[in-house]
């Protein structure tokens, strides 16, 4: 891989923040600190991560909010142009633009990020996303196909097709399924000879393409046990392809000097003040139109989905938090990212208290 790529250093649990450029980050909560995705606020907190050695920032590609008194993802900062601008002003962290595979072209999806690879040198990700949000679909005017099967089928000529772009020298004739085009080249190509690839899949369909294609499978996790399976299916189905699958997650932080302090805040947030209507509404969906969690996930996590859209919660004292995530590692989860409140106002504490204990923990090298 790439010698400009954080995703494949040797940190044992890679880091990443989640969902900054979306209205409310993860926290489906309706308190007055919760994250206000402008600018000034994204550009503070890559600084930040930049400087703190986190890997990545990964952003949610959303069209069109969750309703409530919040209107939950209903502002969004559109994540090709945000990468962009975070590349512009960091010297090391990757950043992953995240793309609806139907809603944008190949070859201007291969000509824009090959362009922020040479903006940023060498450090922009591919996120791909095949499509499950129906409204979404409803707004661009696509029919959204039942069949996850016919999803993955286009999102995988969708993808050949971008990588014929980055690596063919010579104009060539697309004759696809989906798309067709002739005398077709992009150039110039990414710095990088391969782009870090994140997908998101739990179907069977969604979890083979992601073995096929992806250096990294970004899933929930709802325990432990659940995570050590989910890495040992993931390993046997790369290993039967002659792959390499680093399996991702998400998590939720509250991060406070004492364990009854985070969970104070924790009840604070997502129960007394949570966006309930936004959460079930968000429920919905991924329950109709999205397999990646399981109708008794969704049933049994609502409070979940208000502390940070179903991400598993790292919720206690610095010592706390780091134990919880040696575990996580232990199962094989290669990494996660990071959702606070208030992200830029509540890292820098975690990167005083965790980051320090993940290193002693040997999770994470010094950063240099």
């Amino acid at each position: 891989m790439t010698a400009t790529s954080p995703m494949f250093n040797d940190n044992k649990l890679k880091l990443g923040i989640f969902s900054a450029n979306c209205s409310s980050g993860m926290a489906v909560t309706k308190v007055e600190e919760r994250w206000k995705n402008n600018w000034e606020n994204n550009l503070d907190l890559v600084r930040q991560t930049d400087e703190a050695g986190l890997e990545f920032m990964l952003p949610i590609a959303r069209w069109i909010g969750y309703g409530g008194d919040t209107d939950f993802h209903g502002g969004v900062l559109e994540t090709v142009t945000w990468a962009t601008g975070l590349l512009a002003n960091t010297k090391r962290i990757q950043v992953f633009a995240t793309v609806h595979t139907a809603f944008n072209h190949p070859i201007v999806v291969a000509k824009q990020l090959a362009t922020i690879d040479h903006l940023g040198g060498g450090r922009v990700g591919l996120n791909v996303v095949a499509g499950w949000n129906k409204p979404e679909y409803d707004a661009f005017g696509v029919e959204l196909p039942q069949e996850h099967a016919a999803r993955y089928e286009f999102a995988q000529e969708w993808f050949d097709y971008i990588q014929k772009l980055w690596t063919e020298d010579q104009a060539f004739d697309w004759e696809g399924k989906y798309f067709q085009g002739k005398g077709v080249y992009s150039n110039p190509h990414p710095v990088q000879s391969h782009v870090p690839i994140l997908n998101a899949a739990a179907s069977q369909e969604g979890r083979q393409f992601a073995m096929r294609n992806a250096d990294f499978l970004f899933t929930p996790v709802f325990d432990f046990e659940q995570a050590s399976a989910t890495v040992r299916e993931i390993n046997e189905k790369a290993a039967g392809v002659g792959r390499e699958v680093g399996v991702f997650t998400f998590c939720t932080v509250v991060c406070r000097p004492t364990q009854q302090e985070a969970e104070d805040y924790l009840d604070y947030y997502a129960n007394q003040n949570a966006d309930w209507d936004a959460v079930d509404y968000l429920m919905k969906l991924q329950g109709l139109h999205a397999q990646s969690f399981t109708p008794e996930a969704l049933a049994s996590f609502r409070d979940r989905f208000a502390a940070g859209h179903g991400g598993y919660p790292l919720v206690g004292t610095p010592d706390h938090i780091a134990d919880e995530l040696e575990k996580l590692s232990a199962t094989g989860v290669a990494g996660t990212t990071l959702a606070f409140v208030d992200y830029a106002k509540e890292f820098p504490y975690f990167r005083q208290e965790v980051l320090p204990r993940l290193e002693k923990k040997g999770l994470r090298l010094p950063v240099k």
